[in-house]
């Protein structure tokens, strides 16, 4: 296990090393899932310490002598350190015992007790998975590990520490880290741990005093970093949980809703939306859209046929003509924020992650813009206020992408034209712009010079003249102040 300390920053054995020379007696231990990530080869982002055999107003204080100390986590014996040296915040924590006080399941019912002189093995037993009960001796290059997580590691399973049971009881948002680490990971959930997460996911909702045992920030951040993985792993997984039932039931009444065969020969509106994020990951959309698709198209992905079951119309119930799914956009968007709020999605926020409540519900809704009408006829001013605007046009673009090769129909190839036309108009426009990161070109007028030009009031036609002059701009058919100020003094 050598190979761990070579792909350590030096920064953070250097401070291992350092606090061993001023406390011989001490013992320092790199934790949890740093260990568990160096051993599987990914670089480590964040380093947690453990710290035996020093007091705790000892390591503060040799701490402050070296470098800023925040005090937030120091009634739980944690502290964020940072030096010059290190530019990040490193969590330097004392061993410590956490127990249930009333085996709630919520993460306010802990009594946590530091104890610099407890062992290291007894401080691993408190943790949730064996892949994270693991700890890594910096001074003497040593892999701790009472719980075989290096051999669940190389099973690539996901297991409780203990028995399964007690473990999620002690904290119910454990039931989605273990799907979190099963979709990161590409690991599977042991038999006798995903018995226990279907048998306690109907906990997940459980209050205590009118409170959620489970903040709704805490799931937020599990679904979120999940889903922005593994999309398609992380639906089945809570499908199967029963834990989507909890949290998102909407989804399951898309199962069994039927879709025109004639359309969508590739089953109902949940086989479909399973299709669409089976194509997040395909080649056919990488190799169109290469980059990590962002967590508000993944979130849209998901949500966007949410109202078909509400708003179906067959011939058999209703005499429609074939079924339908009237305005399912309009109110899938409003439910699709409805559901993100609910769990507070927004809430959580990372460098990759930034979940946006109106983002979702816009692409929702607007995720039949292809099919509305002819693409032809949709002005210029229009896509500009879809596509280059602070509206995520991108994000639509990809996911009117994967509807188009989602809907597969009984005769013939995927149709996609509608979508195809559409991008070749998008991509037109934006050949006006000097780099990607613009907007179009800015207005050669604006309202009050078009005012004052054709002597108007301020009234609707104002906003006509203006959208008019726009479009004539955006087909490059006026191009200079003098040439607008000569089309505005035509107009009547």
């Amino acid at each position: 296990m050598k190979l761990i300390t070579k792909k350590i920053n030096p920064q953070i054995l250097k401070l291992a090393r350092r606090l061993v020379k001023q406390q011989p007696q001490s013992q320092v231990f790199l934790v949890g899932g740093p260990v568990r990530d160096l051993i599987l080869g990914k670089k480590c982002k964040d380093y947690d310490l453990l710290v035996r055999n020093i007091r705790p107003k000892k390591l503060e204080a040799l701490l402050n002598s070296w470098g800023k100390v925040n005090l937030v986590g120091k009634n739980f014996g944690v502290f964020k350190f940072q030096t010059s040296d290190i530019k990040y915040q490193v969590d330097i924590a004392l061993p410590r015992t956490e127990h249930s006080i009333d085996q709630t399941g919520g993460y306010k019912d802990f009594k946590v007790q530091t104890n610099y002189k407890l062992s290291i093995n007894d401080d691993l037993s408190r943790r949730d998975f064996t892949i994270n009960a693991l700890a890594y001796d910096l001074i003497n290059d040593q892999l701790i590990d009472p719980f075989d997580g290096l051999k669940d590691i190389e099973k690539k399973t996901i297991r409780a520490v203990g028995k399964p049971n007690l473990r999620f009881a002690e904290d119910y948002s454990r039931l989605l880290r273990a799907i979190r680490f099963a979709s990161q990971l590409n690991f599977k959930i042991e038999p006798k741990t995903w018995l226990a997460i279907k048998k306690l996911a109907k906990n997940i909702n459980n209050r205590n005093s009118g409170e959620f045992i489970v903040p709704r920030e805490t799931i937020a951040k599990e679904l979120l970093k999940s889903f922005y993985t593994n999309p398609l792993e992380t639906l089945n997984l809570l499908d199967k949980s029963g834990l989507l039932k909890q949290l998102i039931p909407e989804l399951l009444k898309m199962k069994g809703c039927p879709q025109p065969a004639n359309w969508h020969s590739e089953g109902d509106v949940w086989q479909h939306t399973i299709l669409c994020l089976k194509n997040l990951i395909s080649t056919r959309y990488k190799k169109k859209f290469p980059n990590q698709p962002s967590i508000n198209l993944i979130m849209s992905v998901i949500l966007h046929d949410i109202a078909k079951p509400t708003t179906i119309k067959t011939p058999q119930k209703h005499g429609s003509d074939r079924i339908r799914f009237n305005e399912h956009d309009v109110l899938g968007g409003q439910k699709a924020k409805e559901i993100c709020q609910r769990l507070k999605l927004n809430s959580y926020k990372d460098e990759n992650i930034d979940c946006n409540d109106d983002a979702v519900a816009w692409l929702a809704k607007n995720h039949m813009l292809a099919v509305h009408g002819p693409i032809a006829q949709i002005k210029n001013t229009t896509l500009e206020k879809y596509f280059f605007s602070d509206k995520p046009g991108d994000d639509l673009l990809q996911l009117l992408f994967l509807d188009g090769i989602s809907t597969i129909p009984q005769k013939g190839e995927v149709y996609i034209n509608h979508f195809q036309q559409l991008n070749k108009r998008v991509q037109q426009l934006s050949k006006l712009r000097k780099n990607k990161k613009q907007t179009l070109p800015k207005p050669l007028l604006n309202g009050d010079q078009i005012m004052q030009l054709a002597k108007l009031p301020p009234s609707p036609k104002v906003g006509k003249f203006i959208n008019l002059l726009r479009e004539e701009q955006l087909k490059k058919k006026i191009t200079s102040v003098t040439q607008a100020k000569k089309f505005i003094k035509k107009l009547k």
